[in-house]
């Protein structure tokens, strides 16, 4: 995918080493098989684009929870600040599973790469289009994109590829503005405080923190399906597990236990408080400020699904979003097989099982 002017400075500078920091520890996936039994415990490691991003809480939650344990699989989570370099990390088969957006599934298959999600978190991006409080009185809409800076977490990010349709549908071209690598988080926030980016796409606690400093305000929300429909036109399945579909089909027994702890976690969310699930959390990816994440956490609570299975038809909103504005599957929607993207067989058994 080719964008424009893309910034390369501090910011990305700091994205990019903040992809190399692994949580849980490292395991590369090599000549020993990726389910490998250590004391009879399968091995898998999964990386999440972003493990302090709220969309992607239920990983570190089932960590916390001792669902993995439960399910007797020794799970170690890697973290890269986009669900890009994620996928990627995928892809180079250095690990067996990321937590990431479901697009990424569509976008690969018209590369010629499978890859299905198994587990839905939400079918709602829980991304909001923030404003810097400097050019509040400037950009008011996509339209207002042409000369300015628009943050995303990286090239080819689920951030990215909702940037350009929003600008596509608002006759904005990817020419019109720069496209700047704002990663997440704190350095996100700084890019908006001192004018890197005059407006970009996160997620919570990251909008919490702008919009608490007045520092950023929001101009499309898609945080919950409301916001979702009205911004994208439908839903917008986002936050999931996915594999390649050749782990999937070879690792079934591997994958249903993944997907049972999951799914008693998307339960436990729903089953309690902001502030319950908040205190689950390590202090480290709170930032130092339980208030501020539990009343995050309280803004995105809603976006879960608590069954983890994939709505159809947001599949197919997806497919009609990225067609429209993604280069890579500009005219190539007729040529998806939205069915190979997505499974609900392991959800469905877990689902039975509870």
């Amino acid at each position: 995918m080719k964008l424009n002017r893309r910034a390369r400075a501090a910011v990305g500078l700091a994205a990019a080493a903040a992809a190399t920091i692994a949580v849980t520890g490292c395991h590369t996936q090599g000549s020993d098989a990726s389910d490998a039994k250590a004391g009879g415990t399968d091995k898998v490691t999964i990386m999440v684009g972003g493990l302090d991003k709220i969309i992607y809480l239920p990983a570190q939650l089932t960590q916390s929870l001792g669902y993995f344990k439960d399910q007797g699989v020794d799970v170690k989570l890697l973290t890269q600040p986009s669900g890009a370099n994620a996928e990627n990390a995928l892809i180079a088969g250095q690990v067996e599973a990321v937590v990431g957006f479901y697009d990424h599934t569509q976008v690969m298959q018209a590369k010629g790469k499978c890859l299905e999600s198994v587990v839905q978190f939400a079918n709602v991006p829980g991304e909001a289009e923030m404003v810097a409080a400097q050019q509040a009185d400037t950009i008011k809409s996509a339209a207002d994109f042409k000369g300015k800076k628009a943050g995303v977490t990286s090239p080819g990010s689920s951030t990215d590829y909702l940037t350009q349709y929003f600008t596509a549908k608002a006759g904005v071209t990817t020419k019109d503005y720069t496209t700047v690598t704002a990663g997440a988080g704190q350095t996100f926030i700084s890019a908006m405080q001192k004018g890197g980016i005059d407006a970009g796409m996160t997620t919570d606690p990251t909008i919490t923190t702008l919009e608490q400093k007045k520092a950023g305000q929001v101009l499309f929300d898609m945080r919950t399906e409301a916001g979702t429909r009205k911004a994208l036109g439908g839903l917008y399945p986002a936050s999931s597990l996915y594999m390649s579909c050749d782990y999937v089909n070879q690792h079934k027994e591997t994958v249903q236990k993944l997907a049972n702890a999951f799914v008693k976690t998307l339960g436990y969310i729903h089953d309690h408080s902001a502030a319950e699930i908040a205190a689950k959390m390590p202090t480290d990816m709170k930032g130092g400020d339980d208030t501020l994440y539990t009343s995050a956490m309280n803004s995105s609570k809603g976006m879960f699904t608590t069954d983890g299975k994939m709505d159809g038809d947001g599949a197919a909103n997806v497919l009609k979003v990225l067609s429209f504005a993604n280069p890579d599957l500009k005219g190539k929607a007729d040529s998806i097989d939205l069915s190979k993207t997505y499974t609900t067989q392991f959800v469905d058994k877990a689902d039975s099982a509870s």
